[in-house]
């Protein structure tokens, strides 16, 4: 079992805008004209999740996150969703819903590709499921933490850790497909371009990098972190304008069968 950790939301919006923007994109491929339930399975802080209200406001739009915190945040913008918390791991409908939104969730759990059949089956005939999960896992963001927590005396408190993980867009078309969906997938990888003191470091704290964070005591965290710094710092150089951090992202819009 991996170590637990708690999400801070303030942490996670600091660039709402580059998170928000492949939730838009999933959301135009969906092609559902005026669907009764929408849900998003790991709705984060809710900023996104009222886009779907935005989208189909006559559905009763709910948001679901494991994170207590990130649903307390939701809560609080009074945007006219239902959020809860709940864990897609089990989380099962009462009724099968029109539409289901899994946005860079499904990286957090292990062996994931196990649950798209119950998924598939939550979702009406003729109904959408749309998910979008990072694919860039040999990127140097990704690749330097592991390497760091694999280094002593780190080791030895990271051993269960969660970490991201997830596969490429013809890995979930084909499973999508074999459960009889029609699927669009497709991969995109953005440029981000990050400003302030050490962006990327601001970036991997807020959402990867913050289990690895937490699982650390509080004597050698600060010396993890500083030479997480020091070598995103090296690996990703400000050379006029900001830091560019290449994103890619995985996306997946599935019609089950009617």
């Amino acid at each position: 079992m991996a170590a637990t950790h708690t999400w801070d939301p303030q942490r996670y919006l600091r660039y709402a805008d580059e998170r928000g923007r492949p939730f838009v994109e999933l959301l135009s491929r969906v092609g559902a004209t005026a669907p009764e339930t929408v849900v998003d399975l790991g709705c984060g802080p809710g900023n996104l999740t009222a886009l779907l209200a935005d989208r189909w406001p006559g559905a009763r739009v709910v948001g679901l996150d494991s994170s207590p915190e990130m649903v307390a945040a939701a809560r609080e913008r009074g945007d006219g969703v239902a959020y809860d918390v709940a864990d897609l791991r089990d989380w099962s409908p009462a009724a099968p819903v029109d539409v289901l939104v899994s946005n860079a969730t499904l990286q957090w759990v292990p062996g994931h590709l196990d649950l798209l059949p119950r998924l598939a089956a939550s979702v009406a005939p003729g109904g959408w499921l749309a998910l979008q999960v990072p694919g860039n896992f040999e990127e140097p963001s990704h690749v330097i933490r592991r390497d760091l927590a694999d280094e002593p005396p780190y080791a030895e408190h990271l051993g269960d850790v969660a970490v991201p993980a997830a596969h490429d867009a013809g890995t979930y078309l084909e499973a999508l497909t074999r459960l009889g969906c029609r699927v669009d997938a497709w991969e995109t990888t953005y440029l981000h371009v990050l400003t302030g003191p050490d962006p990327v470091f601001a970036w991997v704290s807020g959402t990867g990098a913050r289990p690895t964070l937490q699982a650390l005591p509080d004597d050698l965290r600060p010396a993890f972190e500083e030479e997480l710094r020091s070598r995103l710092r090296a690996a990703y150089p400000d050379r006029g304008g900001g830091v560019v951090l290449p994103f890619r992202r995985v996306f997946v819009v599935a019609q089950v069968a009617a």
